[in-house]
């Protein structure tokens, strides 16, 4: 009984976010973040960012790069192949909840809880800037970025971006813990 007080209070306060975001009056971020959102499927961003990092990066670069990578299959795999499909929860309402066409990207045909796109930047970020500290900060940001255009796009609720950013960042500090200790033992 207690539980499901809960829940359905966290969903009217999702529901309450999401609307929020959907009112913003922000045309003239519709267009970069659509452009984000869609740039961030598949990775992509974090992939280009490991490629230049093996590229330039020298040794440490290729090292966190390739702790990013596995960050992100690591993470990929729990969040897409086994919460997606424990906790099955639809793509919010558009029309509905009230976000404007001008923002809207694809919608996925994945369930919505959680995000994907933000679970695997967290993990991202957070794998990389525990190797390579200076990039912490600007990885954060465009992870962060990346997850709240999955909101202004109307393809996730806040819940879902706050739970896969979650995720992902335990999965990217415990892929850079598990990689530190194995560099130390060889």
């Amino acid at each position: 009984m207690i539980m499901e007080r809960l829940i359905r209070r966290v969903i009217r306060l999702d529901h309450a976010a999401y609307r929020e975001v959907a009112g913003m009056s922000t045309p003239l971020l519709d267009r970069p973040l659509r452009q984000v959102s869609h740039l961030a499927n598949f990775s992509k961003p974090w992939l280009l960012v490991a490629a230049l990092l093996t590229l330039f990066g020298g040794r440490r670069g290729g090292r966190a790069a390739a702790t990013g990578i596995a960050a992100i299959g690591l993470t990929s795999l729990v969040v897409n192949q086994l919460m997606k499909l424990v906790r099955v929860r639809r793509r919010p309402d558009r029309v509905v909840l009230g976000v404007p066409e001008s923002r809207w990207v694809t919608m996925p045909s994945s369930t919505s809880f959680p995000s994907g796109h933000s679970a695997s930047a967290a993990a991202f970020a957070v794998s990389v800037g525990d190797v390579m500290p200076t990039l912490r900060h600007p990885l954060r940001l465009a992870a962060a970025v990346v997850a709240f255009s999955r909101v202004y796009t109307g393809v996730h609720y806040p819940s879902d971006i706050v739970i896969g950013a979650a995720v992902g960042a335990l999965f990217g500090r415990a892929t850079s813990t598990i990689v530190k200790r194995w560099r130390q033992q060889y």
